[in-house]
């Protein structure tokens, strides 16, 4: 297998725990008898004995992986893993693999976009598995394997760098990278199990609590119904999901250190936190208000209330509806897809260009127009005090110029195809920023079922794009990356 044969030996083992992980919607449809058992029993076996076989024929490399590596690993594993996520839906559903593939990409990806009409007459098993896909996919698959692999002789530092998205990815929580793996993870699960208590005692069964917690968590917006949580048509539910959606929305390291210390001072010092809140929550206020002054609702806690959800939930890139939002005034719904390219912060689970990179952004146009004023002026960009190097501030910029052109690019391809221009934009933003609905043809009132296959597989690529944040696939697309 050659110089990447220590790649493919880590890829066969995370295929095998992958496959692991299918378990649990086999196990809950014998429990269920919803039908989709021998759907799951061919999905496991034909995953496993892939992973089995690929782990087999190179087992004897036992290298650490290098950072070019772990760069492979990363795409690897959101490409293929997704294309065995959608053996149950092709075996129970006769889905096509296009369409199999988008609805599983946008699951492990935490976009949330979906292909399915009918959502309330799946298999339970089969709402499970989209929705598990979404947990998974939210904290990374990859920090899983960066937890689990040095057990098994391989070590992770490299994957954990490619993965983990923002500036800041060099700063640690502990001195171990299987250790702040696993603290991460046991933030998440502890949280996990918050929220579906709460979902529960907000009045939603056992099942759809599960399923909304792994969807609000992830920031991946499935719904076990087709009305979205506008299904429960709950004031309290939707507080709850605020709630979650909100911490979610946040880096979970931050959180892992305000339990650590049990203090609300890491949230205070954190970079992103404050400004993630007051952008967020005043968008809620300014277009409650606007609903309310356009007539939209008759009162203003009404238009507070649906304001409140969904702009925090686009925002945050979740992409759960309370209502079709495509109705209200134009303003509103830019707005909260402008809020959707860069509310969240880095180590969230949200998707988007991070708020980090958006300070960066900011604190060098101000620094031109001050350098512009006064040549001779020496002026820092700073965050919390800490001056940042310019390379950091080159990389953001970088950043913000790639993710400009991908989506003119994208968008100019669905435009192409014969998508009309709002529905291709949004579509576009949609997937790129991992949040789901966009306007037009592909509204919160509708699906993607609508799309070509040819539109279809751009807004699977922009979904694994914005997820491994550009660079990642850029850079295996890349000569140079091949060269040895």
């Amino acid at each position: 297998m050659g110089r990447y044969a220590p790649v493919y030996r880590a890829l066969g083992m995370i295929i095998m725990l992958f496959a692991l992980t299918m378990l649990i919607p086999l196990a809950w449809s014998y429990i269920s008898s919803d039908g989709a058992q021998a759907s799951y029993d061919e999905a496991f076996g034909l995953t496993f004995l892939s992973g089995f076989y690929l782990w087999y024929k190179t087992h004897n490399e036992k290298r650490e992986l290098q950072v070019r590596d772990g760069f492979l690993m990363v795409v690897l594993v959101w490409t293929l893993l997704p294309a065995f996520a959608t053996l149950p839906l092709m075996l129970q559903l006769g889905l096509s693999f296009t369409d199999a593939y988008f609805e599983t990409m946008s699951g492990l990806t935490t976009t949330g976009s979906t292909i399915l009409s009918n959502i309330d007459t799946l298999p339970e098993s089969i709402n499970l598995w989209r929705h598990l896909l979404v947990w998974l996919g939210g904290m990374g698959l990859i920090v899983l394997a960066v937890a689990v692999l040095p057990l098994l002789g391989i070590g992770g530092r490299a994957m954990f760098k490619a993965e983990t998205p923002g500036p800041m990815k060099d700063s640690k929580m502990t001195p171990r990278i299987a250790q702040t793996a696993k603290g991460l993870w046991a933030v998440y699960f502890g949280v996990t199990l918050a929220c579906v208590f709460a979902y529960r005692w907000g009045g939603m069964n056992w099942f759809d609590a599960v399923c909304h917690t792994f969807s609000t968590m992830g920031l991946g917006g499935f719904s076990t119904h087709d009305a979205s949580f506008g299904y429960f048509d709950s004031p309290t539910l939707e507080f709850i999901a605020v709630v979650f959606m909100l911490i979610a929305g946040m880096n979970f390291a931050t959180l892992y250190l305000a339990l650590a210390h049990r203090s609300v001072m890491p949230y205070i010092k954190d970079p992103e936190a404050p400004w993630f809140l007051v952008v967020t929550l005043g968008s809620v206020v300014v277009i409650s208000f606007y609903l309310w002054a356009n007539g939209v609702y008759p009162d203003e806690a009404t238009a507070l209330r649906h304001s409140l959800f969904n702009v925090v939930s686009i925002a945050t890139t979740t992409g759960y509806a309370s209502v079709d939002y495509a109705l209200w005034p134009m303003f509103a719904p830019l707005w909260m897809l402008f809020l959707c390219s860069f509310a969240t912060s880095a180590g969230s689970t949200g998707g988007g260009i991070k708020m980090i990179r958006a300070l960066l952004l900011y604190k060098q146009f101000y620094r031109e127009l001050v350098r512009a004023m006064h040549p001779a002026a020496v002026y820092n960009v700073r965050i919390r005090d800490q001056v940042m190097p310019q390379g950091v501030l080159f990389a953001a910029l970088s950043f913000g110029f790639v993710y400009m052109v991908s989506i003119v690019s994208l968008t100019l391809i669905m435009s192409f195809s014969g998508l009309d221009i709002i529905s291709a934009f949004t579509a576009i933003v949609a997937s790129i920023n991992n949040t789901g609905p966009g306007l037009g043809v592909v509204g919160p009132s509708t699906t993607y079922e609508v799309l070509t296959d040819f539109q279809t597989w751009v807004c699977s690529f922009a979904m694994l794009l914005g997820r491994l944040e550009l660079f990642t696939l850029l850079v295996v697309m890349t000569p140079a990356f091949w060269r040895k």
